[in-house]
């Protein structure tokens, strides 16, 4: 049990069955009546986020979690699976597109991430927070075309398209962070 003095953001909590993870939390004391906690949660299974109020003390579950670190083998395109391996066990588990997430067109192989496991089942893959990838395809920057901000789409060797500065070339490697699929910088 987890009581509402001890939430933290990112910490977790089970609530009618299903594993959440607090985004955003405020403990308050009101002048009159009693206190009360209210967050900001994020479900683990669908990516849902709600509000919802705690009274002060109240204690709520912790969810059975698992956080084990993975590798990244390959994607079968056929059945619409990602492959991983337990580097400890060497156990080989497979996952679907919704277990992924929308990150899944950044997987590169032998890519570690971290699985999180709610009762033995995977619901999600954390991805590193940058990763280094080639770019394998882009228009040619055009000089002096700065009204668009001076970005362009470019393909890189994951599928995933990104907005890269106007002068990268096809050839060129980046570093992307995965939380918010932007460019960071050239890797030399």
């Amino acid at each position: 049990m987890i009581s509402t003095a001890e939430f933290r953001g990112g910490a977790r909590l089970e609530l009618d069955g299903e594993p959440m993870e607090i985004l955003e939390f405020q403990h308050v004391k009101p002048g009159k009546g009693g206190a009360f906690v209210r967050t900001k949660l994020r479900k683990l299974k669908s990516g849902n986020v709600i509000d919802k109020t705690f009274r002060a003390g109240e204690k709520v579950e912790e969810p059975d979690c698992e956080e084990h670190d993975m590798q990244f083998l390959y994607h079968d395109a056929t059945a619409n699976e990602w492959h991983f391996m337990d580097t400890e066990t060497f156990e080989q588990q497979f996952f679907t597109s919704q277990q992924v997430g929308n990150n899944a067109d950044m997987l590169k192989e032998s890519m570690m991430v971290k699985i999180l496991l709610y009762k033995g089942q995977p619901i999600s893959v954390t991805l590193p927070n940058f990763v280094e990838v080639e770019v394998i395809e882009t228009d040619p920057g055009v000089r002096g075309d700065t009204a668009s901000g001076g970005s362009k789409n470019a393909t890189v060797e994951t599928g995933a398209v990104v907005k890269v500065p106007l002068y990268l070339e096809a050839g060129t490697v980046i570093l992307i962070d995965t939380r918010t699929r932007a460019y960071v910088e050239r890797v030399r």
